[in-house]
């Protein structure tokens, strides 16, 4: 009796395994089949456009910086930030005291040597009509002359020195030289301003603000594909759901060299009528440089996937010489003037009765997310890989080209 209950248990363990591996052996076969392992795309006609991008700063078209040429202590302030200004109206005043004291000087000098220089006069006079009578000489009359024409001259000095002083004594009022709106006001008052070496900025006025600049800076592998009258898409962290436009103005020549990296400053004119946007903003500018309609778009992550077993090869390609393991050898295909990644070659794995198949394409631009095709076998309607069914796609890099 035992012995038969225990052969019938063997039985029914034997068959539990051979059901069991069963099942493991189509769950496994399922999982190894591309449907069910790999995640696929299909490949659509449709548009792409390529850009290059920057951070860059909002500034105003025209900023003046009001400075002072003489030194002094700011005694009054007429305006304050974001007070609008009119062109000659008085900014600030400096202490006046001690110009006030030279300028009087000056004056009183003038007015010494005025007199001296009547009495020039008068003696050249009496010296003329003494000598027509001969009871001086000619020198005697020379020297008088002489007299009266250093007495002029130091006169003609003297008010020269006096129109320096009044002028100074001008300049201590700031006044403004547009009309605009104060942006930045620099000083306080009671402080001291020193204009000895250079001139100090005081005030800083904007003379539009509904016209703005953005000051950018592009890499030298993008500056290429930049033109003036470009039109730029913007955004600044203000407001973060709305895009601003502007265009192109100045593409400055002078470079820009950081640690071996090369920029360019791009100079982009934006109109601001509703005078939203402000000084020293962040903004993220893009410039549309190429685009291309009704052409076969592949998607990036499927130029970046490669199943385990191409990756092995291509390594083992990789690793072999040119010319060896079907590397061509030669020059370069036509129009490599383009950009590198414009004419590329890359592979990509297509969905084929029920296999993964490589196929071998021509790249053009793209957008991030889309490359256009511009050769090779691959159709509309194709499924390309893209990725692990659990979502983990797999990096390879030998795709030759650069996404951005």
């Amino acid at each position: 009796m035992k012995l038969t209950l225990g052969r019938s248990l063997l039985v029914l363990l034997v068959g539990a395994a051979l059901v069991g591996g069963g099942v493991w052996y189509s769950r496994d076969k399922a999982a190894q089949e591309p449907e069910q392992r790999y995640k696929f795309q299909e490949i659509a006609v449709g548009e792409v456009v390529q850009s290059v991008s920057a951070n860059g700063t909002l500034n105003p078209l025209i900023l003046v910086n009001v400075g002072t040429q003489v030194s002094g202590t700011v005694r009054k302030l007429y305006v304050d930030f974001n007070d609008k200004v009119e062109q000659g109206q008085p900014l600030l005043e400096l202490d006046q005291s001690l110009l006030e004291a030279q300028a009087r000087a000056s004056a009183a000098n003038v007015a010494n040597i005025s007199a001296s220089l009547d009495l020039a006069k008068a003696n050249e006079a009496r010296m003329k009509a003494l000598l027509e009578k001969e009871y001086v000489s000619r020198q005697e009359y020379d020297q008088a002359l002489q007299t009266l024409r250093s007495a002029q001259a130091q006169l003609a000095q003297a008010k020269a020195a006096a129109d320096k002083d009044r002028v100074n004594l001008n300049y201590t009022v700031i006044t403004s030289p547009v009309s605009g709106v104060v942006v930045a006001r620099l000083v306080d008052l009671g402080q001291t301003v020193a204009a000895s070496f250079q001139t100090p900025t005081l005030i800083q006025i904007a003379r539009d603000l509904s016209k703005m600049a953005i000051d950018t800076s592009f890499a030298e592998a993008d500056i290429g594909n930049i033109r003036e009258g470009q039109k730029v898409r913007f955004t600044v962290d203000a407001f973060p759901n709305r895009n601003f436009q502007g265009e192109v103005k100045q593409i400055r020549l002078n470079p820009t060299n950081q640690q071996n990296v090369v920029t360019y400053n791009v100079r982009v004119s934006v109109d601001n009528p509703e005078q939203v946007l402000l000084p020293g903003m962040t903004a993220y500018t893009n410039i549309a440089v190429a685009k291309r309609s009704d052409v076969l778009l592949v998607p990036n992550a499927a130029l970046r996937f490669k199943p385990v077993g191409a990756r092995e090869k291509s390594a083992e390609r990789a690793a072999s010489p040119p010319g060896a393991g079907g590397v061509p050898l030669g020059p370069p295909p036509a129009g490599g003037g383009r950009k590198k990644k414009d004419g590329a070659g890359a592979t990509v794995y297509v969905l084929d009765n029920g296999d993964l198949k490589p196929v071998a394409i021509q790249l053009g631009i793209t957008d991030n997310r889309n490359t256009e095709v511009t050769g090779g076998e691959l159709k509309a309607g194709a499924k390309v890989a893209v990725g692990d069914a659990n979502g983990v796609a797999k990096p390879s890099g030998s795709v030759g080209m650069r996404l951005f």
